[in-house]
């Protein structure tokens, strides 16, 4: 699935083009399933300046497979093994060629869709929520609680000990939904009161929902900005309620604090085998079908993953 020009999801067109090659450094995936993400479908709308990537351009997202073929270079990992992470370019395919360190290998008691989203969107969850500084008993508050990031942040905030979880999402239907995954709490954007102030807010929306989540946290408040829209603070206004604004990106966890990064993903391993963290899937779509699938998230209709497979059915495991 490639784009020859930005624009709206209409610009996706499936084409036919050679195998990729592993490079140095790099695995060939099989590719079974595909994760859909916000970032990467603004990417398809925004005209690059200069050094933009060059087009024609297959998208990237999460992606879980077995390994085809294995870069020079490359030790510790067999053809076959399953595997699953972010590939940054050229997930939307059969065939993806990833670097190696992206790359997780999947235990045998997950399967293909849960290993999908804990190797990304897990990730994300649970290094926002560290960079926080959460604490057992801190109060959490998730923005976009029911995205696919979201709704494994409100998991992990019960799982690792909140004392309160507060759930906010755009429309009052997806109330239900992040009730299910422990939320205490659920307000929509629309609300003029969030409730009791918390001690961390874990932010995936930006613009205005960033504003008013500002305003929920509490003296020496944390909020963590994971979400690719950003928005402006007003520094003295932190100064006045002693609160904090902390950035996040996995990028530099995974690629700085490594140690960090392979011990969260051993966490998130066994917090999912425990049945304590339920990776939830809004959908999964034919990879044919990835117009309708950037058209479900830009509408922030769903409710967990939206996945994609080039397979007529996921392998699982």
């Amino acid at each position: 699935m490639r784009f020859h020009q930005y624009g709206g999801p209409e610009v996706l067109r499936v084409e036919r083009v050679p195998r990729p090659e592993p490079g140095a450094g790099e695995l060939l995936i099989e590719v079974d399933v595909i994760g859909v993400t916000l970032p990467v479908i603004r990417l398809t709308r925004d005209v690059p300046g200069d050094g933009g990537a060059p087009l024609p351009r297959t998208p990237g997202g999460e992606i879980a497979g077995r390994v085809a073929a294995i870069g020079p270079g490359v030790t510790g990992w067999r053809i076959g093994q399953r595997a699953a992470g972010p590939a940054l370019a050229g997930a939307y395919a059969e065939f993806a060629a990833v670097p190696a360190p992206f790359m997780a290998p999947v235990p045998d008691e997950v399967d293909d869709l849960a290993a999908l989203l804990l190797t990304r969107s897990g990730q994300v969850a649970l290094g926002a929520l560290r960079a926080g500084g959460f604490g057992k008993g801190d109060s959490v508050l998730v923005t976009s609680a029911a995205g696919g990031v979201g709704h494994l942040a409100v998991q992990l905030s019960v799982a690792l000990g909140a004392g309160r979880v507060t759930a906010a999402v755009g429309s009052a239907d997806k109330a239900e939904f992040v009730r299910s995954l422990g939320a205490d709490h659920v307000v929509t954007y629309d609300r003029e009161d969030w409730g009791d102030p918390v001690d961390v807010v874990l932010d995936g929306v930006g613009d205005d929902v960033q504003a008013a989540s500002l305003r929920a946290l509490a003296p020496f408040g944390r909020l963590v900005c994971f979400n690719a829209v950003g928005g402006q603070v007003d520094t003295n206004e932190l100064r006045m309620h002693s609160r904090a604004v902390i950035g996040f990106a996995m990028a530099h966890l995974a690629g700085r604090r490594r140690d960090v990064y392979d011990r969260h993903q051993r966490e998130l391993w066994e917090l999912h085998i425990a049945g304590r963290l339920r990776p939830a899937i809004h959908a999964v779509l034919p990879l044919e079908e990835a117009a309708n699938a950037h058209l479900i998230l830009e509408a922030r209709a769903n409710r967990g993953k939206v996945v994609l497979s080039p397979r007529k059915s996921p392998a699982g495991k």
